[in-house]
């Protein structure tokens, strides 16, 4: 029969666990640093930013963008935006606005509402009803109905029918961080 005797000095065994703990933070720290400072060099790539001080709106972000521009004009005055939807009229609209305008779902059986930035543009006659456009433009604050954004029109160009053409209501926990949407 063997018997261990196995006699533990505690003062060596704290000292091993001490060295391995921060042994182990300081790797983490440099894998944490290495991540950060390789993320950095691709944050010139990313599509949340914009683009040549021009923002690009996404079926994805539509609403979100939407009702952020809405709820906070001011804000966003200046900005320049890009997008596509079609040319949308009503009958109080003046001949140089139209609703660039996306079919919103509001309900599971595919119900839907028109939804919209409000633009106002030079050759806005030269776009029939319903024609899908990319415009970009600048955000400025208006009266229709009230305080409204308004884009005013730089660029516009007809486009066909986008693979995503309808979008959904604004995510519930989306919350702006800066006003750069």
């Amino acid at each position: 029969m063997f018997i261990y005797n196995v006699k533990i000095n505690g003062s060596k065994v704290f000292k091993y666990f001490f060295t391995g703990v921060i042994i182990l933070i300081i790797c983490i720290l440099c894998i944490v640093l290495f991540r950060i400072f390789s993320g950095a060099g691709n944050a010139n790539d990313s599509s949340c930013l914009p683009q040549n001080d021009v923002f690009e709106i996404s079926s994805k972000n539509y609403t979100n963008v939407l009702k952020t521009v809405h709820d906070d004009i001011d804000t966003y005055v200046g900005m320049k935006i890009k997008f596509t939807g079609y040319v949308y009229r009503v009958s109080d609209l003046t001949d140089n606005q139209f609703v660039l305008a996306r079919d919103m779902i509001i309900s599971s059986d595919y119900q839907s509402v028109i939804v919209g930035f409000l633009c106002e543009c030079d050759n806005a006659k030269d776009f029939d009803d319903e024609v899908w456009v990319q415009v970009t433009g600048e955000i400025t604050k208006g009266n229709y109905h009230g305080d409204m954004p308004i884009l005013n029109v730089q660029e516009i160009q007809k486009v066909s029918t986008p693979s995503e053409e309808y979008v959904y209501p604004p995510d519930e926990d989306y919350v702006p961080t800066s006003a750069g949407l």
